[in-house]
């Protein structure tokens, strides 16, 4: 989730804004055979790191045929810079968070999503077909799908937060012992909601007032951290962060995680098959593949982030679900929330005052 907003700039600006993938003949679906021999094509999928089941290449050979190379990445815009280089990437399916496949297929390098060769996209919930970077499924498949909210320690705090002023103008006792996520939409986010603008806002005046009120906001933070406010948390280094929901560790019984009253995100990463893939047959079985009850619940199971499976959240442990509370919220809920979608040129804008905010 992490970015690096100078790369984040450049890489989308090359990627193109537009919300529509281009209507050009590059973008037409390729003719591709239901009965290719799997055995005889070889795949190189670029993920996060730890964000799918280790033994999975080795699964899916064995059912299939198909050998897996597994890339990995570390932010949206490092993938994005591989598969947008001159030269080639040789990656054959890339998970990317939806503004991101976007982009791609705004700019014609995505193969769209050949859903007869997917018949386990049966097993995704009908809301998860509404997302607003590719409704329908055109060219990209869900794999996880999620909000953002507040994250706290419950004997920290003294209260339960429901706003996000309570992070942007904290009480006197929680000075200093509140981060917030750098990434730039999610920085943008708690000052967006309460200041009544859409996520995807590119008005120079709302943009202004945004940053005003994250520049404000700096003086009552910890820190900026993507990766270690759950350990903070635990730690009583902080006592309440902004978070990702699947990454507020209320398996701690002290912690708990609320959606502001202003609302939040609904942000999703997905799985896409590139254009310039010479092994596109086997990269949607690979898809169906991990569309598999069992295969997907994994992620649910392990990294305690939702699915837009049904067939998937059905398999995992209600004793989990408890523990990770986040994990009931419902694809109706999670609607509620608004999707994230590709900025084109005012990425620029979004990078430069994450830079201006975030500085010294």
């Amino acid at each position: 989730m992490a970015a690096a907003a100078a790369v984040l700039a450049l890489v989308l600006s090359a990627c193109g804004g537009g919300n529509e993938p281009a209507g050009s003949d590059s973008a037409a679906p390729a003719k591709l055979d239901p009965e290719a021999d799997l055995s005889k094509q070889r795949l190189t999928v670029s993920n996060w790191d730890g964000y799918m089941p280790e033994d999975l290449p080795a699964r899916f050979k064995s059912a299939v045929g198909t050998p897996v190379t597994v890339a990995k990445h570390t932010t949206n815009e490092e993938i994005v810079a591989k598969l947008t280089a001159a030269s080639g990437s040789g990656i054959d399916v890339a998970f990317v968070s939806g503004q991101y496949a976007q982009a791609l297929a705004a700019q014609g390098l995505l193969e769209p999503i050949h859903h007869e060769l997917v018949p386990h996209l049966k097993n995704l919930d009908p809301l998860a077909s509404r997302l607003a970077h590719d409704k329908g499924n055109t060219y990209s498949v869900p794999y996880t799908w999620g909000t953002t909210g507040l994250c706290y320690r419950k004997d920290l705090t003294g209260y339960t937060p429901d706003s996000w002023n309570d992070l942007l103008k904290p009480r006197a006792a929680l000075k200093k012992k509140i981060t917030m996520l750098k990434t730039e939409r999610w920085l943008f986010l708690p000052a967006q909601k309460v200041l009544g603008y859409s996520v995807n806002t590119t008005d120079g005046q709302q943009l202004a007032r945004v940053k005003e009120l994250l520049l404000d906001a700096k003086q009552g933070l910890l820190a900026y951290d993507d990766t270690t406010f759950g350990d903070r948390l635990k730690s009583g280094e902080a006592a309440l962060v902004e978070a990702w929901d699947g990454w507020c560790p209320t398996d701690d019984k002290r912690i708990g995680f609320v959606v502001p009253k202003e609302g939040s995100d609904l942000w999703a990463d997905t799985m896409v098959v590139l254009k310039s893939s010479k092994n596109k047959e086997a990269a949607h079985a690979f898809i169906n593949y991990v569309l598999d009850a069992k295969t997907h619940s994994w992620v649910a199971s392990n990294i305690f982030y939702k699915v837009p499976n049904a067939a998937a959240m059905a398999e995992v442990d209600p004793g989990l679900v408890k523990k990770y509370p986040a994990l009931a919220m419902t694809p109706e809920k999670l609607l509620e929330g608004e999707s994230a979608v590709d900025l084109g040129d005012a990425t620029a804008d979004y990078a430069r005052i994450v830079t201006e905010v975030t500085a010294g």
